[in-house]
């Protein structure tokens, strides 16, 4: 059975950055949360699958071979498989992956 969960509470009570927490399970996909700032310092791609950005609360700049990605609370963006990426948050942000 499903339960009701609130991202924005999970995320605000997280104490550890670049830690993402799964809140839910959607077919073959995790919903994840978590809070992050400064770098990752890991570029990085994924070879099977495509990774969903939403802003729950900040900004982050989602550095890309082609160009950076700047995102505000209430946007996303899905950085496609095989793409190298780096997130970047300058100030801490709240954000919900969607990924396998």
């Amino acid at each position: 059975m499903s339960k009701v969960v609130s991202p924005k509470e999970v995320a605000r009570a997280l104490t550890e950055l670049w830690s993402p927490r799964v809140v839910g399970e959607l077919d073959d996909a995790y919903v994840k949360v978590a809070k992050v700032h400064g770098s990752l310092e890991a570029w990085h791609s994924h070879d099977n699958e495509d990774e969903m950005f939403f802003i729950l609360k900040g900004r982050l700049r989602i550095e890309m071979q082609g160009g950076p990605v700047d995102l505000e609370e209430g946007q996303m963006f899905i950085v496609p498989k095989g793409v190298r990426h780096n997130p970047v948050a300058d100030d801490e942000c709240h954000v919900m992956l969607i990924e396998r």
